[in-house]
């Protein structure tokens, strides 16, 4: 019999356990390397731009636009701004869409609206619907993933990669310092 004298061995070994269940399909430099090409796309396509509004939605969403904007920041002059989108993903209707900056700081301004997953499409067609409240110079989607299974007509002109799964099938995408990673469960 053996007697765990140590919590954290337990807990490393069990979550090691657990990810051997999970089929990665992202590693931490692939999610790097995904990370730096959109970042260049996005200054590609702002290269005139004096100010990006880089919008995460919350969750993974704000955590991959963070490491996009810190590519963002060592490649361009532009003034970048991070701002959070918060909704209620389940139900994003009654719960509204909110922004950590005011309208006027992205008024006229160009906006590249975040997640992590682009699944049914739900939550970035309510992100997309409360930018276009206000005039904007443009508007563009980033994600990590696009898994194909759209309810909503919203495209991801930036996608890390698209993969075609079931929709009995889930991504589970984890943000941890140096182990960031893509399953596929």
């Amino acid at each position: 019999m053996i007697i765990w004298t140590n919590l954290n061995d337990l807990f490393y070994i069990f979550d090691a356990i657990i990810h051997a269940m999970k089929n990665r399909i992202l590693t931490h430099n692939q999610i790097q390397h995904i990370v730096r090409r959109i970042a260049y796309q996005i200054y590609e396509s702002n290269v005139d731009e004096k100010e990006i509004i880089v919008a995460g939605i919350n969750g993974g969403g704000m955590n991959f636009a963070k490491k996009v904007v810190t590519v963002l920041k060592n490649i361009t002059d532009a003034n970048i701004v991070l701002c959070k989108v918060e909704m209620d993903k389940k139900n994003p209707l009654e719960s509204g869409v909110n922004t950590s900056i005011p309208e006027e700081d992205y008024k006229n301004k160009s906006v590249i609206l975040v997640d992590d997953v682009l699944n049914s499409g739900t939550t970035l067609i309510y992100g997309v619907h409360h930018f276009l409240k206000t005039p904007i110079k443009q508007l563009k989607t980033a994600v990590l993933v696009n898994r194909n299974h759209k309810k909503f007509p919203v495209k991801a002109d930036f996608k890390g990669i698209s993969l075609s799964t079931s929709l009995n099938e889930h991504i589970e995408v984890e943000f941890q310092p140096k182990n960031d990673a893509v399953y596929l469960e």
